[in-house]
C-alpha cells in the first residue's frame, strides 16, 4: 500500500485497481439495470446523483471494504463521502459502422476542484466500473502529474456534447494532450485519481454501455468554502470511515 500511496502522490491517480468480485458486481449491474428500466437512459446517463441515500445497494459500493483501504491509504483513517453519481455513455454506433449524430456525449479536459467549493484537503475521485471501459467507449484519460500545477483557469466548452454540468473545459493550449494515458477498467475494477489532475473521456462510439459510479472522498480535515467562482455544494455528506473531529459539514445519515 506504501508504494500506491507513492505512485499515486506522484502521478495523481491509480487505475485497474480491483474492487468487485464476480457475484457482486452482476448483483451491482442487475440493481442498476433496474434503475434504467425505471428511469430510462436519458434520466441514468448523469442524473443518478447521490442516489447512495436512496438505495442500500449503493450505499455498500460507497463504503466497500476494498474502495476504502485504498482510500484510507491515500487520505488517512478519517474520511468523508462527499458525494456519488451514476455516468453513463450509451452506444452511438450504428450496425453500419456509423454514429449518424453529431455532439456525441463526452467530457472535456478539466480539473474536480475547479468547481467544487471545497478547501483545507485534498478531493480523491473514485471511478468503479459497472461495465468494462475501454477506448472504443470513452474510457478515462489523464495527464499524469497535472495535479502537481495547480488549478489552472478554465472556459465554456468550445464542442457541443460535453456531460460536464457546469459545461467548462481548460483551453486545449494548457493541456499536454500527447501526454495523457488512458485508463481503461475490466468491469469491478476502479480507478482513482486527485481532484487537480487534468482528465478527460471521449465519445463512445461502440456498441457496448460504458457505465460507471462516481465517489468522491474528502479527509476530515477539509471543509466547504463560500467562493462564486466554485458553487458546488454538498448536501449529501456523511462519514465514510474513521471519527470525524473537525465537523465541517452537516452530515446526512441514508
Amino acid at each position: 500500500m506504501a508504494k500506491l500511496q507513492e505512485i499515486y502522490n506522484q502521478q495523481g491517480f491509480l487505475s485497474a485497481l480491483p474492487v468487485l468480485n464476480e457475484t457482486e458486481l452482476k448483483e451491482a449491474q442487475e440493481a442498476f439495470s433496474e434503475l434504467e428500466r425505471e428511469f430510462g437512459k436519458d434520466y441514468t446517463q448523469y442524473s443518478l446523483h447521490n442516489v447512495h441515500l436512496l438505495y442500500s445497494w449503493v450505499k455498500d459500493l460507497t463504503t466497500h471494504p476494498q474502495i476504502l483501504q485504498v482510500v484510507k491509504t491515500i487520505l488517512g483513517p478519517d474520511v468523508i463521502l462527499l458525494d456519488s453519481r451514476f455516468i453513463c455513455k450509451y452506444p452511438t454506433l450504428k450496425p453500419n459502422g456509423n454514429t449518424g449524430e453529431t455532439g456525441l456525449p463526452y467530457v472535456a479536459w478539466h480539473q474536480d476542484m475547479r468547481y467544487w467549493g471545497i478547501a483545507g484537503g485534498p478531493v480523491l475521485s473514485v471511478w468503479l466500473a459497472l461495465d468494462d471501459s475501454l477506448k472504443e467507449n470513452g474510457a478515462l484519460q489523464v495527464i499524469p502529474g497535472s495535479h502537481c500545477a495547480g488549478m489552472l483557469p478554465h472556459r465554456c466548452a468550445l464542442q457541443p456534447g460535453n456531460m460536464l454540468s457546469v459545461n467548462q473545459e481548460i483551453p486545449e493550449e494548457l493541456v499536454q494532450a500527447d501526454e495523457a494515458v488512458l485508463c481503461p477498467l475490466l468491469a469491478g475494477q476502479m480507478s482513482i485519481h486527485d481532484g487537480l489532475l487534468i482528465h478527460a473521456s471521449e465519445a463512445n462510439t461502440s456498441q457496448k454501455r460504458r457505465c460507471g459510479f462516481v465517489i468522491r472522498y474528502v479527509p476530515t480535515c477539509a471543509y466547504p468554502i463560500q467562493d462564486p467562482d466554485r458553487p458546488r455544494k454538498f448536501n449529501a455528506t456523511s462519514l465514510a470511515c474513521g471519527t470525524d473531529w473537525f465537523n465541517h459539514f452537516c452530515h446526512k445519515t441514508p
